[in-house]
């Protein structure tokens, strides 16, 4: 025994703390931030797959906005616009306005192909959101089964969201270009058309915080297209400082692209190749999950903290409900049996337990009627001794517990049985996916 210890002793030595069980247990998320890294650690491998089938999807958005900059480039590059070109015939006096009314146009072909293109991002969108909701959840993951599985689930939720999205940045650059080109061809309300764009811009920031909301919630609940758009701009509404400061945290990395170093735009590029949607995706997520059980799930009677380790209970939240187990259909069933089966003898009053020098007579091979005597007066003794042992404690908290709880249980069973409840119409965002 004592080799055995000693053994034990340094094996602790040279292995250190992380033998532990208690040690284990402290290592495991117990909230979002500390989920975060633990996903970003150890399923590293993932997130780089799952970044890597979003952007096969995403290729065609990104074909379009790199032919959109090329085709600036190519404009600044051939001007001047504003002067007289008096070239040709007819001579064209002034071409004030030109690049302006160009841009116009090349907006337009370039937003009727990115609205197919976001179709299809919304593919990627849909598959990646779902397995990184899953891994948030601690939920096994088979990545090209969830993805087409995200897809089936989430497309149509995510599409939505999309569009919404697309569309106010048309709307905002539609209107930035007309802008554009009444202030360069000399209107008198260019302080009013400089705010215009601004407005637009502002709109078009809240429009992003709320379509990042429509594809969270459309991930984790079902519901319809209104209400979806309507809970989204609930939340951004009601979270706008934490989604703001989320939202900036989640598109951090973009900032590598806007410091004109070719060393950090190369760091950048590599990093959205690796990961850098999945991280997105990941900050994004974590996030609203943290929101939903703050604002959402309270509500639903949805448990709150799925994925995240309860110290108290020693296990990770599955997602089971926030109600007691009684409450199920299940529980209330087996109640019932309970009920209608009576008190247990054994539960519902003291038994004395059979430690005391208290014998019960034995008859001898040949016995009198003297003998059956002191049996019925031995058994009469013992009857008597118990009866006072159950009169002694039947106040015990034990007993009176139980019998305080079955009496409850039989009294709400009747109540239940006695009236119908009608069925109350659930709220827009009941049903968890």
């Amino acid at each position: 025994m004592a080799e055995k210890e000693h053994k034990g002793l340094v094996a602790r030595w040279l292995e250190g703390k992380e033998r532990s069980e208690d040690y284990a247990r402290s290592t495991l998320p117990t909230n979002r931030f500390s989920l975060f890294w633990d996903i970003l650690k150890g399923r590293f491998g993932r997130l780089v797959l799952v970044n890597l089938l979003v952007l096969l999807t995403l290729l065609p958005a990104i074909a379009i906005f790199v032919w959109r900059f090329l085709a600036i480039g190519t404009d600044l590059m051939i001007g001047p616009y504003d002067s007289s070109f008096m070239i040709g015939y007819p001579a064209v006096p002034d071409a004030t306005g030109l690049m302006e009314m160009v841009r116009v146009n090349q907006d337009l072909v370039f937003f009727a192909m990115l609205f197919p293109a976001g179709a299809i991002a919304a593919l990627g969108l849909s598959g990646g959101m779902y397995i990184i909701r899953n891994l948030i959840w601690t939920e096994g993951v088979f990545v090209a089964n969830d993805f087409l599985r995200g897809i089936r689930r989430n497309y149509w939720n995510v599409l939505e969201a999309v569009l919404v999205l697309l569309l106010f940045l048309f709307l905002a650059q539609t209107s930035s270009n007309l802008a554009d080109l009444q202030i360069a061809l000399g209107s008198r309300y260019a302080g009013w058309l400089i705010a215009s764009k601004v407005v637009g811009y502002i709109f078009l920031a809240l429009a992003v915080m709320i379509c990042l909301w429509m594809i969270s919630l459309g991930v984790n609940y079902k519901q319809g297209i209104w209400a979806l758009f309507r809970n989204a701009l609930v939340m951004t509404v009601g979270t706008f400082p934490q989604t703001l400061f989320f939202a900036l945290i989640a598109l951090l990395p973009l900032l590598f692209f806007f410091f004109g170093i070719s060393f950090l735009t190369a760091i950048g590029l590599v990093f959205y190749l690796l990961i850098g949607v999945s991280y997105f995706m990941l900050v994004w997520m974590d996030y609203s999950q943290w929101a939903f059980d703050k604002f959402v799930n309270p509500n639903l009677g949805v448990s709150t903290g799925r994925g995240l380790y309860n110290k108290e209970t020693g296990t990770v939240n599955r997602g089971q409900t926030d109600k007691p187990a009684e409450d199920s259909a299940a529980m209330r069933e087996y109640r019932r049996m309970i009920v209608a089966q009576g008190k247990s003898k054994l539960v519902s009053r003291p038994i004395k337990p059979i430690d005391d020098d208290m014998d019960l007579y034995q008859l001898p091979e040949s016995f009198s009627r003297e003998d059956l005597k002191k049996l019925k007066e031995s058994k009469n003794a013992i009857a008597e001794d118990v009866k006072k042992y159950e009169e002694e404690h039947k106040n015990d908290e034990q007993y009176v517990e139980y019998n305080r709880q079955f009496e409850e249980r039989e009294r709400a069973l009747r109540e239940e049985d006695g009236k119908k409840k009608k069925p109350k119409r659930p709220p827009k965002m009941l049903n968890k996916r």
